[in-house]
């Protein structure tokens, strides 16, 4: 490790652009973009902000720690899905799903009632073609001007990283999974 000297100067000037919702997305093959999401969720919730989280590949029924969290909390999360496709019994069902969550995220984007709206896990149905990636990007184009949304899940398509104003991939150095360490309840799920 090389030590540092603490910087003195502030290393940047205040941004005088206009404040306005921002399209963020956590993508990568690394661990942690649903849990930033649902930090940043934490962070607007805290400032009295109103916050709707959509899980595209959860199931409606599903109580992880994040579930029982923001419901104590009273933020809105809803699971669209019915689970990774390697566990779903009939795929066009899947696919119905996603198509019916999308519709229900892109009301709540476009009805500018929230803060911040996560989409997470949207990346996998738009990778199956299950979602129209031209109308996922007109809604995020299109949405009211202070409306953040927070998109995640690995191989984000290149073209919402391109309309979007902050991107993060998180990168696997090292995963206790692969040294096969099964998930540990309250970390992973």
């Amino acid at each position: 490790m090389e030590i540092q000297t603490p910087r003195t100067e502030k290393p940047y000037e205040q941004p005088e652009g206009e404040r306005r919702g921002l399209i963020i997305i956590n993508t990568g093959d690394g661990k942690g973009k649903s849990t930033a999401a649902f930090g940043l969720s934490l962070r607007a919730h805290g400032r009295g902000k109103k916050v709707k989280i959509y899980q595209f590949m959860k199931v409606p029924s599903a109580r992880f720690g994040e579930h029982r969290t923001f419901e104590m909390l009273g933020i809105p999360i809803e699971g669209l899905g019915d689970g990774f496709s390697w566990k779903s019994k009939d795929l066009e069902h899947s696919a119905q799903l996603a198509r019916d969550g999308w519709e229900k995220a892109k009301a709540t984007i476009m009805s500018g009632e929230y803060f911040l709206v996560v989409l997470d896990e949207i990346t996998y149905p738009l990778m199956y073609g299950w979602l129209s990636l031209e109308d996922v990007i007109h809604t995020l184009k299109s949405r009211p001007k202070d409306v953040h949304v927070c998109l995640t899940g690995r191989s984000c398509p290149q073209e919402v990283i391109d309309i979007a104003d902050t991107v993060t991939e998180m990168g696997q150095i090292k995963h206790a999974f692969t040294a096969g360490i099964p998930a540990q309840r309250g970390i992973e799920d």
